[in-house]
C-alpha cells in the first residue's frame, strides 16, 4: 500500500492516538492535529483549519467534545468545506449511536462532495478507565442514572481498528458503520464485571440525571460538560433504538467485537483500578 499523509483530528484522544498509531505501524505519515500541534487545531478558530489540511490525503475528525454540543454543525460544515478545497480523497467523522445534532453533522459530511465514511459508536468501554466515570470506579461507588438501559458498550480498540480500516479502503465510501459490542448489558452488569475482574468491591447506585448532574456540578465540573452528560444520558440512553447491538466491526474486520468481560480483564490486570 502507497503512503499517504493522514491528518487526525483528536489524535490524543481515546480513539484518535489508536487510530494514529495503526496508521503510523502500517507506514503512513500521520499528522496529529490539536491546541498544542504544530501547526495548531482549535475547533473554534476555523482559520487554524486550512494550516492542518496542507499536503493531506485523508482525515480522521472527532468532534470535541460531542457532536451533540452548540456550534458543531457550523465547525464541520467549514472543515468539510475547507477539506474540499485542499483536494482531501476521503474523511471519515465519527458520530454518536442515536444523537440528532450529530446526524444533522453526517448529513453535512455526507453532502459535501468528500468521499466519507461515518462511524457511529455505542458508548465507550473506557469511559470507565480512561474517562468520566474512573473517579467513581476507584472510589468503589458508581453512582449513575438509566438503570434500566441496556448498553451494548464498545471497546475503543474496536473503533481505531474500524477507523482505520475504513479510512484507507474506499469500498467503504459513502457508507455508515454503526460500532457496537457483542452484548447488552446494564450499569448493574458492567460494575459487577469490574468488581470482579480487579478483585475488589465496587457498588452500583442508580440515581437520577437530576443528581447525577447535581453532583457534578459539586464536583467541579463546566456547566457545558454537565449538561453534555444529562444530554446523552436522557436523549441516548434512554432511546430503545441505541440498544441495537450491530453486527458491523465483525463484517468490516473479520473477527469479533471485544466484549466488556475482556476489557475489564485486560484493564484490570493493568492495575489502573487498584
Amino acid at each position: 500500500m502507497k503512503s499517504e499523509n493522514i491528518l487526525v483530528i483528536g489524535g490524543t484522544g481515546k480513539t484518535g492516538r489508536r487510530v494514529a498509531d495503526n496508521l503510523a505501524n502500517t507506514g503512513h505519515n500521520v499528522r496529529v492535529a490539536g491546541r498544542k500541534t504544530s501547526p495548531a487545531f482549535d475547533w473554534e478558530n476555523p482559520e487554524s483549519y486550512t494550516a492542518a489540511l496542507i499536503g493531506i490525503d485523508r482525515a480522521y475528525i472527532v468532534y470535541y467534545p460531542d457532536l451533540a454540543v452548540p456550534g458543531s454543525r457550523d465547525a464541520i460544515k467549514a472543515l468539510t468545506e475547507k477539506a474540499l478545497e485542499a483536494g482531501l480523497k476521503k474523511v471519515v467523522l465519527l458520530s454518536g449511536k442515536g444523537e440528532a445534532e450529530a446526524e444533522a453533522c453526517e448529513a453535512i459530511v455526507a453532502n459535501s462532495g468528500l468521499n466519507y465514511t461515518l462511524v457511529r459508536a455505542s458508548w465507550f468501554n473506557q469511559n470507565f478507565s480512561e474517562g468520566a466515570f474512573l473517579d467513581f470506579v476507584l472510589n468503589g461507588t458508581v453512582a449513575l442514572p438509566m438503570p434500566k438501559a441496556e448498553i451494548p458498550f464498545v471497546d475503543v480498540n474496536d473503533i481505531a481498528d474500524v477507523v482505520s480500516k475504513v479510512l484507507m479502503d474506499d469500498s467503504y465510501n459513502g457508507q455508515t458503520i454503526t460500532v457496537t459490542g457483542p452484548q447488552k448489558r446494564t450499569f448493574a452488569e458492567v460494575v459487577e464485571i469490574m468488581a470482579k475482574a480487579a478483585d475488589r468491591s465496587i457498588q452500583y447506585i442508580p440515581i437520577s440525571i437530576e443528581e447525577f448532574k447535581e453532583g457534578m456540578l459539586q464536583a467541579g465540573l463546566p456547566d457545558s460538560y454537565v449538561w453534555l452528560l444529562g444530554y446523552l444520558f436522557k436523549e441516548v440512553l434512554g432511546n430503545p433504538d441505541n440498544q441495537e447491538i450491530s453486527n458491523d466491526v465483525a463484517k468490516v474486520l473479520g473477527r469479533p467485537a471485544i466484549d466488556f468481560k475482556s476489557y475489564a480483564s485486560q484493564t484490570a490486570k493493568s492495575g489502573i483500578w487498584n
